[in-house]
């Protein structure tokens, strides 16, 4: 694949209007005045793949300390910790997903996990630990998603506990209501809280 170039488009200089009576005699050739005026490549400033994952990473940022604040913005009894930290994809670091938070929930009264939850601006299907996103599509905004998490043995790094519903994935939505009310639904700690989520 190509690699991605990515220019600024938040100060668009224009081209210098022509000196020339051109635009007249195409008036008056045609009828019709051309208001547009040509870019030239020399005008556009490119922004090497680090300013691009900088910019993408601060917006990220951003969104995951919002959605955070709404979670635990919900009922007092349902808190969740502030675990929020992102990472940009490296051939295209307009692509970015990012941590929100973690904590331990029973699955259908089975033993407890540890789950996390994510978001990302873009959807794909969950692959492996070597390609953890694959089929990636850019065309839908955002994807929420929780996996089941647990302690690598080898390294002492985070893996996704795939003994969970064969994959590790809880959820996966597009809709950030659905995701809040899953979220919910995964700190609620008592029925009654229960219904009144689902209710939502």
């Amino acid at each position: 694949m190509a690699k991605l170039r990515y220019y600024d488009a938040s100060g668009k200089a224009q081209a210098p209007a022509p000196k020339t009576a051109g635009g007249h005699t195409e008036f008056l050739r045609t009828g019709r005045i051309d208001r547009r005026r040509p870019w030239l490549p020399e005008q556009r400033r490119y922004m090497t793949h680090e300013e691009v994952a900088e910019r993408t990473g601060r917006r990220l940022q951003a969104a995951g300390e919002t959605t955070h604040k709404r979670i635990n913005g919900f009922h007092a009894s349902i808190q969740f910790p502030r675990m929020i930290f992102h990472r940009t994809l490296a051939d295209s670091p307009h692509l970015g997903y990012c941590h929100v938070t973690a904590a331990k929930a029973k699955l259908n009264q089975s033993r407890e996990i540890t789950w996390a939850f994510y978001f990302a601006n873009f959807f794909s299907d969950l692959g492996d630990e070597t390609h953890f996103f694959e089929r990636i599509q850019t065309s839908y905004s955002r994807m929420y998603f929780a996996v089941a998490i647990e302690p690598d043995s080898e390294d002492g790094q985070i893996a996704i506990n795939r003994n969970v519903r064969g994959n590790g994935l809880i959820f996966r939505t597009q809709d950030p209501t659905v995701a809040l009310k899953n979220v919910l639904m995964l700190g609620a700690r008592d029925e009654a809280l229960r219904r009144i989520i689902r209710s939502l």
